[in-house]
């Protein structure tokens, strides 16, 4: 019994040491509600659905990681200045041969508020469950060596299934958003934004029964910007995300290009806005993430690679994770003519 708790925890403090215990994505800008409830329905446009996988360490220990979410906001019409949002968010996260599977569903809550031209507040509030199971079948003990290697045939005399758990998660935080245009529809080269986030998710800090502790409160802030370059078809697009969970620490900062290849018509909207994205993301002391993303009114797919330069390197050959998006904004986000409602609100 003692032996199978220490295998348990061990297994429980790696899987802590790489992903810091919770789901994250190296495109983190494309999973805005998993990472601040506060961006629920803070984009230009009505509603957002996305999709994301990850392919991690395939060679060694394979993660495999997918989700998708859906926002929208309500009452712009009714509303002076403010609105209400709402969002659904659904990841799982697999893990290693062990199978190590977490399900997380949550539903997210915001309130938008428009303070000036230039400025836009927000706080929202998420909860949901979450699931974890672990298959036990695949696990391989010391009891089973035979003298010359591990033997299958062998009985390990250790339970070879777990019962599944469920847990409760609650999480809350605010975000603000400058803009130095009040119109909703500015061209690229004259767009400007800065956005500051900040949230802390698992306040209830819910029990983990495959682990020795509770699941550590993480403190998430992020920053970004938007910045046309004017007179060209450029923008930069610098972005960072600090993540604090217990003892972990992670940190991502990088910039992507923005290249307009054309703009949307102004008046028939036949032609619409489409744009490339290029740049790259250093994860502190772990990996380089080359990024590009395409955009074409209301779609925008993002593909990444993690290139590993840790330690860790030896064993993966430098390989790292593969990440690929698809995000959906109704009404097109670029067009013309949207309104006050739909006013500057950066998308990354």
């Amino acid at each position: 019994m003692r032996k199978r708790i220490s295998f348990i925890w061990l297994l429980g403090i790696a899987s802590s040491l790489l992903y810091a215990q919770d789901i994250h994505f190296s495109q983190f800008y494309q999973t805005p509600l998993l990472i601040n409830p506060a961006n629920t329905a803070v984009f230009n446009g009505d509603l957002r659905a996305s999709l994301i996988y990850r392919n991690q360490w395939a060679n060694l220990s394979p993660f495999t990681t997918y989700g998708m979410s859906f926002d929208m906001g309500f009452l712009k019409k009714k509303m002076k200045d403010k609105y209400l949002g709402a969002g659904l968010v659904v990841f799982r996260d697999i893990a290693g041969a062990s199978k190590l599977s977490t399900t997380i569903v949550n539903l997210s809550i915001s309130s938008v508020v428009t303070i000036n031209d230039h400025n836009d507040i927000s706080a929202g509030i998420q909860g949901g469950f979450a699931q974890k199971s672990i298959a036990g079948s695949n696990f391989e003990w010391g009891s089973q060596y035979d003298g010359s290697g591990y033997n299958s045939a062998v009985n390990s005399n250790e339970a070879s299934t777990y019962d599944d758990y469920i847990y409760g998660d609650f999480s809350a935080g605010v975000k603000w958003v400058y803009s130095k245009s009040s119109s909703a529809k500015v061209v690229s080269s004259e767009r400007f934004n800065v956005t500051l986030g900040f949230a802390v998710l698992h306040i209830n800090a819910p029990k983990q029964e495959f682990d020795l502790e509770k699941l550590h409160r993480e403190f998430i802030t992020n920053a970004g910007m938007h910045l046309g370059l004017k007179g060209s078809s450029f923008s930069l697009i610098p972005s960072i995300i600090y993540m604090q969970q217990g003892p972990l620490k992670e940190i991502n900062a990088g910039m992507l290009i923005r290249y307009a290849i054309k703009e949307e018509t102004k008046y028939t909207g036949l032609l619409k806005e489409t744009a490339f994205f290029f740049g790259a993301y250093y994860r502190f002391g772990d990996a380089v993430v080359p990024t590009i993303l395409f955009e074409i009114a209301n779609y925008a797919i993002g593909l990444s690679y993690d290139i590993n330069v840790s330690g860790l390197k030896e064993a993966s050959n430098g390989q790292g994770g593969f990440e690929i998006s698809l995000r959906y904004i109704n009404p097109n986000p670029f067009k013309y003519g949207a309104g006050s409602k739909y006013r500057r609100r950066s998308l990354y």
